[in-house]
């Protein structure tokens, strides 16, 4: 087994956020999350049916949630979020690498 980096791979531009799942089993899967100024389209809603613990490695992200509130997540910030907690990303660093860690599970 040869270790690898959250950082790597990662262009100096990129149209779309970036999604890599690094582990998928039965109950629980990791995502690697990239993004570069890349929001949640407008009125779309994160509605997941696994739990969602996410924390921001590099850069800075703000999770907005239906009932108002908002979540702004720097390095080394986590949230874990419940299932069926209406989310979306409204705010990425647009000149730096946002890259969360996403961990989905039941």
């Amino acid at each position: 087994m040869t270790p690898r980096s959250l950082f790597e791979d990662i262009a100096p531009f990129f149209p779309e956020e970036l999604t890599q799942t690094l582990v998928n089993s039965r109950n629980t899967r990791i995502e690697r999350i990239v993004s570069k100024g890349h929001i949640s389209p407008p009125d779309f809603w994160y509605e997941q049916e696994e739990n969602e613990f996410v924390v921001v490695l590099k850069g800075e992200g703000h999770l907005l949630f239906e009932d108002g509130s908002e979540a702004v997540l720097n390095p080394g910030d986590w949230i874990d979020i419940p299932a069926g907690k209406r989310h979306r990303v409204s705010y990425t660093s647009p000149d730096e690498a946002t890259v969360w860690l996403a961990v989905f599970y039941l």
